[in-house]
């Protein structure tokens, strides 16, 4: 026996997996970079088990390998094999998802701890000048600085900000939209977020700058804005808690006012988010639909723009990845081979998921009491 001949096993499951990725033009073993490559037995059973977590996992493990991972999962999400394997393991994970609000005052900062806290130099490694943690806007644009530029200044001008508006960014991460519309609008901010590492970094940053950084809950705000921004947030929400965040927006922005939610989002109504994202990356998070954002705004605002760009937040992704692998020798002996896998994966294969319109990214603007004879997107 040679040392991979125990990765053909010539079992019904093993052919049902060959004929699923052959279905997405993908090979096992294969010579085209998004072909997967074996490494370790069992890929095949883990997947069928859990899934997507067992892709994810395995691939942490070492167990099957591509060159280009993006590549593999867009084929994958694009011949929609995501719904032909749906493991009855993962049943009780969908449904907590339905039944329990895991967004919780308490649980909120648990995303806080376990992602946004890895380290300011890891990100500052990864992101752009500004610490931008969120989808660049790259009409105009052939770099990430400015990409993400362009992404702060299309918000500001959305949000029509003028000199000496006080405005607040509900989850305001290293205060990259804060700081860019105080220096070139003029304005005067408070952020929020559940982050310590970034609400400290922030404040040594911009201490020239009108702006006050608050580690704190959303829902404890109670207090008038001219403008209201998220910009990456809602994402950690949950739909159990999605009414009561808007009514926090709407209660503390003035009549007349705009507020501008920049959010990933998803195409259908589902409730559970996917089970590996939830457990490595952003634990208790989850993607809104249109309609669910459009129940919790109704009887509170006007839905005065809707702007979907999803497909650069492909770019945003493999721009970040990019910058990953370049300062990865920097991180690799504190955090090591496993994180390096875990980190790798899940900026690629978002990208895939991006590319393959599978999830999107919206910019709504909406106004307490509508605009008197109407909104005009800028672009």
């Amino acid at each position: 026996m040679t040392d991979t001949a125990f990765l053909y096993q010539d079992s019904s499951l093993h052919r049902l997996w060959q004929e699923l990725l052959a279905g997405a033009g993908i090979e096992v073993n294969g010579p085209q970079p998004w072909d997967m490559q074996l490494k370790a037995p069992g890929v095949p059973e883990r997947i069928f088990a859990t899934g997507s977590l067992g892709l994810g996992e395995s691939y942490m493990d070492g167990a099957w390998d591509a060159q280009q991972p993006d590549e593999l999962i867009y084929r994958l999400l694009k011949a929609n094999l995501h719904r032909k394997v749906q493991p009855s393991r993962l049943l009780l994970h969908a449904f907590k998802a339905r039944l329990l609000n895991r967004q919780t005052s308490k649980r909120a900062w648990q995303v806080g701890e376990a992602h946004y806290d890895l380290g300011n130099d890891f990100y500052a490694a990864m992101l752009d000048s500004r610490m931008t943690y969120t989808c660049g806007y790259w009409q105009n644009a052939t770099t990430l600085e400015q990409a993400q530029d362009a992404k702060l200044d299309l918000i500001c001008r959305k949000l029509g900000l003028e000199p000496g508006m006080r405005v607040l960014d509900i989850g305001c991460g290293w205060g990259s939209f804060m700081s860019y519309a105080a220096e070139h609008y003029g304005v005067e901010c408070v952020g929020v977020t559940i982050s310590r590492e970034q609400a400290q970094w922030a404040r040594q940053r911009y201490p020239e700058l009108p702006l006050e950084f608050r580690l704190q809950d959303y829902r404890d705000l109670n207090e008038p804005f001219d403008r209201v921004v998220s910009v990456g947030m809602f994402e950690h929400v949950g739909h159990k808690n999605y009414r009561t965040y808007m009514e926090v927006a709407h209660r503390c922005l003035k009549d007349g006012g705009l507020f501008l939610l920049h959010t990933i989002g998803k195409n259908e109504r589902r409730l559970h988010t996917d089970p590996w994202i939830d457990k490595y990356i952003f634990p208790n998070g989850e993607l809104p639909s249109i309609g669910q954002v459009g129940d919790a705004v109704d009887r509170l605002f006007v839905v005065e723009d809707l702007h979907n760009f999803g497909a650069d937040y492909d770019k945003t992704l493999m721009a970040w990845h990019a910058n990953f692998e370049q300062a990865w020798p920097r991180f690799r002996e504190p955090l090591g081979e496993r994180f390096y896998r875990m980190w790798r994966y899940y900026l690629l294969a978002c990208a895939g998921a991006f590319r393959a319109r599978d999830i999107q990214l919206w910019q709504w603007v909406l106004a307490k009491g509508g605009v008197e004879q109407g909104y005009r997107r800028v672009s």
